[in-house]
């Protein structure tokens, strides 16, 4: 576990090796991780969630997303999901919207997500 403070937001990195995510246990497991932390955020690699995930279809995503916005925990996925982007149109407006609210983030790296919070995009 890896706390680091970027613009004034501590994030909790989880660790790109273990079990894929998908369900809402899986969320609630993540936020766990973070008690006793002060962590406002998670950023999770894109290579820890399960095949399916961002087919929206699956409805996945979306109670993943619900599941920490019950417990007030923002949530950022860092890395390439760039193929499964140019496969959904439907995907790719639930990113752009997700991002324009900022609640949560796509973003592609660590960087990134550092000049998202400093109020960039």
């Amino acid at each position: 576990m890896t706390i680091k403070v970027i613009n004034g937001f501590n994030v909790h990195f989880a660790s790109g090796d273990g079990p894929s995510l998908s369900s809402e246990q899986d969320a609630l497991d993540l936020i766990g991780e973070t008690y006793g932390t002060q962590a406002e955020m998670i950023a999770v690699p894109s290579e820890r969630f399960a095949r399916g995930f961002f087919d929206l279809s699956t409805r996945q995503l979306g109670h993943f997303f619900q599941k920490l916005q019950n417990y007030r925990m923002r949530l950022a996925i860092c890395g390439d999901i760039s193929d499964q982007l140019a496969a959904s149109q439907a995907l790719r407006d639930f990113v752009r919207e997700t991002n324009q609210t900022g609640q949560h983030l796509f973003v592609d790296d660590p960087s990134a997500l550092g000049a998202f919070l400093r109020g960039g995009s």
